[in-house]
């Protein structure tokens, strides 16, 4: 009588497992077939499956053969690893060729990208030359790396790696829209050069001097000492006030005289008054010229030329105020205020047309043309004509 079959697994189990802990295949399999033999019950066709099942990268067809034509190489694991090295070692000039070209590569675009800026600062161009050694510095480290990945697996083709680039980049560029729409506008900016760092320019509704140009924002101090990041779309969408595109910056002011005063007179005071201010410019010559006849006074505007930089024009704005001041006052020429002339109207029934009752603003008394107006029809018992105020007398009174 057979033993029980459960007798056979409590043994081959623990000795199969030590036989797999130390890899000899092989071996495993020779006691598994010769157990299977002397069983009494077939394992032959479940184990083969197991184990066929357990390998599926290998060649398993000997286990369904007879247990004397089983030939697994107990090396296979091995023989893999010695393929993959063999491949490493046939690739390995390439992956050494490929290394060296990279940082070869990375080297000559940052000698290259300082070579574009210092030329870029000989030209006072130093945030184009910033922003173009940078761009070429990038595309030849991306250019070398795709070359080298080339070197490395040689089944790529450096087209489709190329052309897939492409098809990302559009995609990047619907997802970072914004920031190369600021970035191109940028490079815009400092390619037609508008304005250069240093300007005084008034932009977005910032006015201030431009500290830097950079790829996504231009950078603005304002005359208060804060910063201000303005996106360079909106630079160059908008309107730009470049205040010292120019040497000279036009200024004015303008000011009111008493209709009773010399006009003439007090032109050419105040014209000798801004040609003595030291830094009010000569040529173009300062002038006065006569700019409107308002209410109250008769407009004069003031018109002279300084150094374009905010601080002369404030400068030299507040010398100019106060020799207006001065210069009129010596002149006794009147600077009068606004005049206002209220009209006050009694609608009260008891003094309602009476000229002699009514308040400021109304003729004390009718002139004949007038006079009818303040007349009424009704008259007394002998048919004159009675003024608002008199009582007809009544017959028999």
């Amino acid at each position: 009588m057979s033993q029980n079959p459960i007798h056979y697994f409590k043994t081959f189990v623990p000795m199969s497992w030590a036989i797999v802990q130390a890899y000899d295949l092989n071996r495993f399999l020779k006691v598994a077939i010769e157990w299977n033999e002397r069983a009494d019950w077939t394992l032959y066709d479940t184990l083969p499956t197991m184990i066929e099942r357990s390998l599926p990268m290998q060649d398993n067809s000997a286990i369904n053969d007879t247990p004397g034509e089983i030939d697994l190489n107990p090396g296979m694991f091995l023989q893999k690893v010695d393929s993959w090295l063999d491949g490493f070692v046939r690739l390995f000039p390439n992956f050494l060729i490929a290394i060296l070209l990279f940082v070869f590569a990375y080297f000559a675009a940052k000698y290259v990208g300082s070579l574009i800026q210092k030329q870029a600062k000989k030209r006072d161009r130093r945030d184009l030359g910033s922003m173009l050694g940078g761009i070429v510095r990038w595309s030849i480290v991306l250019l070398a790396g795709l070359f080298a990945l080339t070197l490395v697996a040689p089944s790529l083709n450096p087209g489709d790696l190329i052309a897939g680039l492409g098809v990302s980049s559009v995609a990047i560029g619907f997802a970072f829209k914004d920031i190369l729409q600021n970035w191109l506008a940028g490079l815009l900016i400092l390619l037609r050069q508008p304005f250069e760092v240093g300007d005084q320019i008034e932009a977005s509704g910032y006015e201030g001097t431009v500290e830097r140009i950079e790829t996504r924002s231009t950078i603005i101090k304002t005359y208060d000492g804060q910063r201000a990041v303005i996106p360079n779309s909106e630079i160059y969408t908008d309107a730009v006030l470049v205040k010292t595109a120019h040497k000279k910056r036009r200024s004015q002011y303008d000011i009111g005289i008493g209709y009773g005063d010399d006009l003439r007179g007090s032109m050419a005071i105040l014209q000798n008054m801004l040609i003595e201010i030291g830094d009010v410019e000569q040529d173009p010559a300062p002038e006065v010229l006569v700019w409107d006849m308002a209410a109250s006074w008769v407009t004069l505007r003031l018109r002279w030329w300084t150094d374009s930089h905010r601080a002369d024009v404030v400068q030299v704005r507040s010398k100019v105020m106060i020799g207006i001041k001065d210069t009129l006052d010596n002149a006794g020429v009147d600077m009068p205020y606004e005049t206002v002339v209220n009209l006050f109207h009694d609608q009260t029934e008891e003094f309602d047309g009476i000229p002699s009752k009514q308040r400021e603003g109304w003729t004390a008394r009718p002139d004949e043309k007038t006079r009818a107006r303040w007349q009424v029809t009704e008259g007394d018992e002998n048919g004159e004509p009675l003024e608002v105020g008199d009582k007809p007398k009544q017959g028999g009174a």
